[in-house]
């Protein structure tokens, strides 16, 4: 393949820079992309719902919150009692009402859909609901759940995400200790790392670790990894039961020339880059940058790229727009963002000397329900390359870990044990949707499942 010239484009080795907007514009920029609701706001949302009895959007969410409830909590003003009946269903309830797809969950399945062609908010409602409770818990430093009597049971929680998080919440207030090992410096899995800094503004994952936590009998350990400093055989031993909620920490590759080249980055890093950054203006970005995939990531990856000052930014995926894992509201932000879409095109080689200068693609296509290269393609301009092609469960010594299926563990339905006695999973490293909301109810789920073992081994 022939390799593209430098003058064609006109890019530099210098094109990758720091944010080229200034800290005040990126300050703009980066700032909590959906304000929340005034309370007159919240009134009259709330006055849309119809309360119904079998509600769908109960059924449509995976913690099964009390929609019609705590909505009607807000209708006659008892913020209290409204944020109560979501935390009691979703611990993580803050997390979950700023960046749950709600538009294929509660509000996709809302009666009003049908009449008005517009839900009621209920993310926008529920974040109302669970901003006031958390802010009513530190205020008075009174958690709104109480432990039960101590049960002198310990147990190991791995991975302090959603539903390491959850899982540990549950325990806790079962009156069990729980050490909740991370292996990063700071809790919170993708809510602290893996999410657009726009969806969720203002140390928001933070303070809601503080507050899980503030029910007392969680032990957080962070810099602790499965494989690394943390052996399962010794934690089955020393434990009375394991939770394993380590997520898809590993990146796939392209599998393409000039994968290695400068430049070429996995987006998730880019991602994380802009959460940890303070001011967003020491995180470099390119003239011309290339998002490769599809998914929420790839959103996410590809709208801060331009939010940062990139000029143009591109999303490339190898099936059509309707096929595209990230929702159509997810899609809709990109392209109000001003992202580009391409689809059908795959990349087959990154070119450039020394840094990364261009990207071909050769054009997808379907034969017999397969998708295959064509005979055709292009080439784009590109001095960054981000990489959102999915990721991976990341652990050593899988000897010693439960059954792997698919590149996830393998679960019992109904409790969510493992192939290894007294070992429970949750979260992205099992099968299911990758959302925050799921792996909240995971967690939830093991907790139940660990409670009836432990009582299991007790009557045993």
């Amino acid at each position: 393949m022939s390799t593209i010239a430098d003058n064609v484009y006109n890019l530099g080795e210098s094109d990758v820079a720091a944010a080229r907007l200034s800290v005040e514009r990126l300050a703009e920029c980066f700032a909590d992309a959906h304000p929340p609701l005034t309370r007159d706001q919240a009134d009259i949302e709330a006055s849309r719902c119809y309360f119904c009895y079998d509600a769908p959007c109960v059924q449509a969410c995976p913690t099964s919150i009390d929609i019609p409830g705590f909505i009607r909590a807000i209708s006659t003003g008892n913020l209290s009692g409204a944020g109560q009946k979501i935390l009691e269903a979703n611990i993580l309830g803050g997390a979950c009402a700023r960046v749950c797809p709600t538009e294929i969950l509660c509000e996709g399945a809302c009666v009003r859909t049908a009449q008005q062609q517009k839900p009621v908010e209920i993310g926008a409602l529920q974040r109302v609901a669970t901003d006031a409770a958390m802010l009513r818990a530190r205020a008075t430093g009174k958690h709104p759940f109480a432990r039960a009597v101590e049960t002198r049971r310990r147990i190991a929680v791995v991975g302090a995400g959603p539903a390491g998080l959850a899982c540990a919440h549950e325990l806790a207030k079962a009156g069990h200790e729980v050490d909740l090992f991370d292996a990063r410096s700071k809790p919170g899995g993708l809510n602290e790392y893996g999410i657009a800094a726009y969806k969720m503004a203002d140390e928001f994952a933070a303070r809601e670790v503080e507050f899980v936590l503030g029910i007392g009998g969680i032990k957080l350990i962070p810099n602790q990894a499965l494989g690394r400093e943390l052996d399962l055989g010794a934690l089955r031993r020393d434990y009375d039961a394991v939770f394993l909620g380590i997520g898809q920490a590993g990146v796939k590759a392209l599998a393409i020339p000039g994968e290695d080249l400068p430049g070429v980055r996995d987006a998730v890093r880019f991602i994380e880059d802009l959460r940890q950054s303070r001011d967003k203006a020491d995180v470099p970005v390119g003239r011309h940058v290339v998002v490769i995939g599809g998914g929420n990531t790839a959103i996410d990856a590809a709208v801060q790229a331009k939010r940062l000052g990139a000029e143009l930014v591109s999303l490339v995926y190898r099936r059509g727009r309707e096929d595209m894992p990230a929702t159509s509201v997810e899609q809709d932000w990109a392209l109000v963002n001003g992202v580009a879409f391409r689809h059908w095109a795959a990349p087959v080689a990154i070119e450039g000397g020394g840094a990364v200068r261009a990207i071909r693609f050769a054009r997808t296509v379907l034969v017999d329900g397969r998708l295959s290269l064509g005979d055709d393609g292009f080439v784009l301009a590109a001095d960054m390359v981000l990489k959102a092609v999915g990721q991976s469960l990341e652990v050593s010594d899988r000897d010693a870990l439960p059954k792997v299926e698919n590149g996830r563990f393998l679960v019992r339905d109904e409790t969510l044990e493992t192939s290894l006695p007294g070992v429970f999973a949750g979260g992205d490293c099992i099968a299911g949707q990758d959302l925050t909301v799921q792996a909240v109810a995971d967690g939830k789920r093991a907790a139940i499942g660990i409670n009836a073992y432990l009582e299991g081994k007790a009557n045993g």
